[in-house]
């Protein structure tokens, strides 16, 4: 098994209090019997007890296993030793007794749930019936189109009544329309009218902003009443803000399909009480097509295993979802991942062309990944920007740590990949020469 990177290893952590104390265990003078084979690693730590920690993760799940009384997965023994492996420190041996015997438990447990599904299939073999399916259809788009018919009369009063007080009423008011929402199966309505919940009394501009959300979901509503008479990548468009999905065997077998060296310009991982969301952006070393890997977990399980880190190609195909801005899409990769030069970028000035471009295509984009060329952190008022060699500057997103940029770049020129929204740029990767650093 090809090794995985440091990034892809601390890829898994569950915070970033883990990633610190895995990188404290990276030593291999903390371990002893430690080694590992073709489909595991494993190793002996000594903790504060009188018997050392028995760490060993599959690395075929992966899976992890360890006698600490930690509560994270993977721990930071575990995240430690996956370190030492990544980095090649490892010796190859034979199998000690107790991770052989979890790891043929493993299997013998993958062999039972695999009958199980079997068997299950079997019993449910049975020809779908497409008349209940059109039937459940047209009564998921009744429910729809009376909950926009409402949002719409909604949205009707407040521009007669207007927004005075709604700093006091407001929050509530968008709580018990979203959960409406919800109930006419349109989530994605449903969390557009969340986000707008959430720039109520948020600094002296709210209003605007939250004008500028309602305006946003009241264009929504009037493409849903024009849903027939729209070209089919925008209406496509409109259905995923409302909240319809698209199934991945669709995506596979019909969504355009396109070959290419995919660059891994970087990651965002945003982690909540009720689901993790992983964003990785690509982008096509021929075609310069964007590409947007998106992926979640559920809380207290692992993201999806990347195919490599940032500043790594990635020799692939990549089949886009539909949409008037095609951008989200699955991989398949079709060789081993390999490092990447520094990539070529723009202007902050052309950055920003772009993304007028893209609004004009999807209104509703909320981010565009942008590779910018020769630009210096620098403070802006109370915040921190990027600045060009024009003197063009992106401000930061109000959250990002400029501290990283401002070692790496050391007063030099950088190349940044980041996403940009209407709250500010994001960096995720940065190149210094032709060294790729993960800020994100």
């Amino acid at each position: 098994m090809q090794r995985w990177s440091s990034e892809q290893v601390l890829g898994l952590a569950s915070d970033a209090a883990s990633v610190r104390a895995g990188q404290g265990l990276a030593r291999i003078a903390k371990w002893s019997s430690a080694g590992c084979d073709e489909r595991a690693v494993w190793g002996l730590c000594q903790g504060s007890g009188a018997k050392p920690y028995q760490t060993s993760v599959d690395l075929d799940g992966p899976a992890f296993r360890c006698s600490c009384p930690s509560r994270k997965f993977p721990c930071k023994h575990a995240l430690g030793l996956l370190l030492l492996w990544s980095a090649g420190v490892l010796p190859a041996e034979a199998e000690p007794a107790w991770v052989a015997s979890w790891l043929a438990d493993r299997e013998a447990r993958a062999g039972k749930a695999d009958q199980t599904d079997d068997a299950k299939t079997e019993k449910t073999a049975e020809p779908a019936d497409p008349e209940a399916a059109a039937k459940r259809a047209a009564m998921r788009a009744d429910r729809v189109a009376s909950g926009v018919a409402e949002l719409e009369a909604w949205l009707a009063d407040q521009i007669r009544h207007g927004l005075s007080g709604f700093e006091h009423r407001g929050y509530d008011e968008l709580g018990r329309l979203a959960a409406r929402m919800v109930d006419a199966q349109a989530p994605g309505l449903a969390g557009a009218i969340r986000r707008a919940a959430g720039v109520i009394g948020r600094g002296e501009g709210w209003p605007g902003a939250l004008l500028e959300e309602l305006a946003l979901i009241h264009l929504t509503v009037q493409a849903h009443a024009r849903l027939g008479e729209l070209p089919a990548p925008l209406a496509e468009t409109v259905r995923a803000r409302i909240g319809w999905t698209v199934e991945t065997a669709r995506v596979r077998n019909e969504g355009e399909k396109v070959d290419d060296e995919w660059l891994m310009l970087g990651q965002v991982v945003e982690p909540d009480d009720r689901l993790t969301v992983r964003r990785v952006w690509l982008r096509g070393g021929d075609t310069g097509r964007i590409g947007l890997i998106l992926n979640f977990a559920a809380p207290g399980r692992q993201l999806d295993l990347l195919p490599g880190g940032p500043g790594d190609v990635v020799p692939g195909t990549l089949a886009y979802y539909p949409g008037a801005l095609p951008m989200r899409a699955l991989l398949t990769p079709t060789a081993e991942p390999k490092q990447g030069a520094r990539p070529t970028g723009t202007t902050v000035d052309e950055a920003l062309a772009s993304f007028a471009e893209a609004l004009g295509t999807d209104p509703w984009n909320e981010r565009l990944p942008f590779v910018l060329a020769e630009v210096r952190p620098a403070r802006r008022g109370t915040g921190w920007a990027l600045v060009d060699a024009a003197g063009d500057a992106v401000p930061l997103f109000a959250g990002v740590d400029p501290w990283p940029l401002l070692a790496v770049s050391a007063g030099e020129a950088l190349t940044v990949a980041g996403e940009w929204n209407r709250a500010g740029f994001r960096p995720v990767t940065c190149w210094h020469q032709d060294r790729a650093v993960a800020l994100a």
